[in-house]
């Protein structure tokens, strides 16, 4: 007997609805065991037992929330609660930001207008928590960049290192964390869109101009200089739309 392709789909849904359900089912068990970064999970016995559900299901889910950043799974040693990973957002932003440039780039233009309202929107409340320390750690950092630039080195982890320094006033992980996510999918979008040679000494400039609105506690040039740090990869994104 054929099976209506109709029918088909609709199993499939519904499939992936008790899958998703069960995903939930074990990060509430999670939360509602107190468990913590490190902390052991039950076996896939245990789950399968105070789940109701088989074995294959539960490995099915255990192998999505590890893929989610949820849990990580050594062999060997068991199931335990991940620490903060965000690898799985940097490639599913990265990859609906390179496939937007087939078309208009218009998803890799949006990832760009909020790391941008990221940076911009928050510069103003690191200036007023900067220290003199601060200011020596991210000078530090632009004069290792300047050596770098002069020695014809590449620049982005010197790039990303000024980033972090500039909004560690702030002492926000979370924050740290998502800007290295979206400094990591602006780097990718940017290679693929095929940079050309990349001229050092105007890189560095534009983060010494920074950097000197920031040693100024000058909070609107600030914020203006770093949309501007955007306006490079704008223009070509701007061509692909063009295009």
């Amino acid at each position: 007997m054929t099976v209506a392709p109709a029918a088909v789909s609709s199993a499939r849904f519904s499939a992936q609805i008790r899958s998703q359900a069960l995903q939930t089912r074990i990060m509430e068990l999670i939360l509602e065991r107190g468990l913590d970064v490190g902390d052991a999970l039950p076996t896939e016995s245990e789950l399968s037992a105070e789940l109701g559900v088989g074995r294959n299901t539960v490995r099915e889910s255990l192998k999505v929330l590890q893929a989610l950043g949820v849990i990580e799974i050594r062999h060997g040693f068991g199931m335990f609660v991940a620490p903060n990973n965000f690898s799985a957002l940097v490639s599913g932003l990265t990859f609906r930001g390179r496939l937007s440039l087939r078309h208009k780039g218009e998803e890799a233009m949006e990832l760009i207008d909020v790391r941008q309202a990221l940076e911009s929107g928050l510069i103003g409340s690191a200036i007023d928590l900067l220290t003199a320390d601060h200011l020596a750690d991210l000078r530090s950092t632009m004069q290792a960049m300047q050596d770098a630039a002069a020695k014809g080195e590449p620049l982005a982890e010197h790039d990303a290192e000024f980033h972090r320094r500039l909004y560690a006033p702030l002492n926000n992980e979370l924050l740290i964390n998502l800007m290295d996510v979206f400094w990591q999918v602006y780097r990718q979008i940017h290679e693929a869109l095929g940079s050309g040679p990349v001229n050092l000494e105007e890189q560095v400039q534009i983060h010494w101009d920074i950097y000197e609105a920031v040693d100024g506690r000058d909070k609107a040039l600030a914020s203006e200089r770093l949309q501007r740090h955007f306006d490079g990869i704008r223009l070509k994104l701007k061509d692909v739309a063009a295009s």
